[in-house]
């Protein structure tokens, strides 16, 4: 299977901001973006808003597996980024991870 075919873990983090705080947030992101992608099996990074309600975001990333991730939140990177996104945070974050469904399912 080539690199291109393989399952990726799909992992969306939705952010209720504290409406306060998203410029805050937003300079948090831009900051810590460019390292995120670079930590080994992140393939891809993004950053969503709220078509209705612009202090909401998601964070949407695709990583090679869920062994990738979980090296990612024991990081120093995450120990860093995921506290100061937490203070900014209205309500709790909602996270989850998916994979792209088999072909004819």
């Amino acid at each position: 299977m080539s690199q291109n075919s393989r399952i990726v873990l799909i992992r969306i983090v939705r952010l209720t901001l504290d409406p306060a705080r998203v410029a805050d947030f937003l300079h948090l992101f831009r900051e810590s973006e460019n390292r995120i992608r670079q930590q080994p099996g992140c393939r891809h990074l993004e950053l969503w808003q709220d078509a209705d309600q612009p202090h909401i975001y998601c964070t949407y990333s695709h990583w090679d597996d869920a062994a990738a991730l979980d090296a990612y939140r024991r990081s120093a990177l995450f120990g860093e980024v995921w506290p100061a996104t937490k203070r900014l945070l209205a309500s709790p974050a909602q996270a989850f991870s998916v994979v792209r469904a088999a072909e004819g399912a």
